[in-house]
């Protein structure tokens, strides 16, 4: 079985759209719901059982973030294989039965992930390599990364070089949408997902923590699944995200190879490189009303 998770945080609609294509596609795999509401303040969590009395709803006492809210939910599973589904995804296919067959082929797969679109098709990034020194020059010379052939160009950079258009390993995928075995918990310290950060990044870290119990992590191309990913975001606080971004990179970079060199050469390559690139979209947004995804 199935545990697929949704957290909702004030967004009624979007959680319902969400839970009403988990409903409708999902076909050939057994699967339970269960949404977690983290004390969200607008909505009243007991209006989801009204739409969908199937589901299992747990409310949070607090808003403890995205990964305390997801292992809230995994208490309360029953399933062998969890997928932890963001609210603003909305399926289109049976892309659940798919993925979960395609983990159950493979016994060392950790977590996977699938083919994360735009409402107009367009290809998100969400196969991914570990952020390193070496990465990070790489692109700053992307024009030079261009000239390789686009199959050697994707499997070596992934990210943004990747259109997404073929099964492949990976580093880590989008907690988007991001499945793994129940089994695989226990393996873990505390026997659950590490609770750090409380958004942002927690799949890249928990993508590692798999690969250091000997996992390794899946791109899935087969299946798209919307999402939204609302980019709408005022300038000052995209600036906040981004620096808070920043800080748990950093953190996650502590976490591999600890405070020395390596850790503060980066930290000054990937700091200047994300800011610059930051002011770069804002001004195109300023001056040519220009917005880059």
């Amino acid at each position: 079985m199935v545990s697929v998770i949704i957290i909702n945080y004030n967004t009624f609609n979007l959680t319902c759209d969400c839970i009403a294509s988990v409903i409708q596609y999902t076909k050939e795999v057994p699967y339970e719901i269960i949404l977690v509401d983290n004390a969200s303040p607008k909505d009243n969590p007991d209006d989801f059982l009204i739409r969908f009395p199937g589901i299992k709803l747990v409310k949070s006492p607090d808003n403890g973030g995205f990964a305390k809210g997801n292992n809230l939910g995994i208490q309360h599973s029953s399933g062998d294989i969890i997928l932890l589904l963001n609210s603003d995804t909305i399926l289109s296919e049976d892309s659940i039965s798919k993925a979960a067959i395609a983990l159950n082929h493979d016994p060392q797969m950790g977590a996977l992930g699938v083919r994360l679109i735009f409402p107009d098709g367009v290809v998100q990034s969400s196969a991914r390599r570990f952020r390193s020194i070496r990465n990070e020059i790489l692109d700053l010379l992307r024009p030079f990364l261009m000239l390789m052939p686009y199959r050697r160009r994707a499997e070596m950079m992934l990210n943004q070089y990747f259109k997404g258009d073929f099964n492949t390993y990976c580093d880590w995928v989008s907690g988007a949408f991001i499945m793994f075995r129940t089994s695989i918990l226990s393996q873990l310290e505390g026997k659950k997902l590490d609770e750090r950060f409380f958004m942002y990044s927690e799949d890249e870290l928990w993508c590692y923590q798999f690969m250091e119990l000997g996992y390794k992590n899946y791109y899935l191309s087969e299946t798209p699944v919307i999402h939204l990913l609302n980019a709408s975001v005022e300038p000052a606080k995209q600036l906040r995200l981004l620096k808070t971004y920043i800080k748990h990179q950093m953190i996650i970079m502590d976490y591999i190879h600890g405070k020395n060199w390596y850790y503060y050469i980066f930290k000054a390559i990937f700091t200047a490189k994300e800011m610059f690139r930051y002011y770069v979209k804002l001004f195109l947004d300023k001056v040519f009303n220009y917005k880059l995804r």
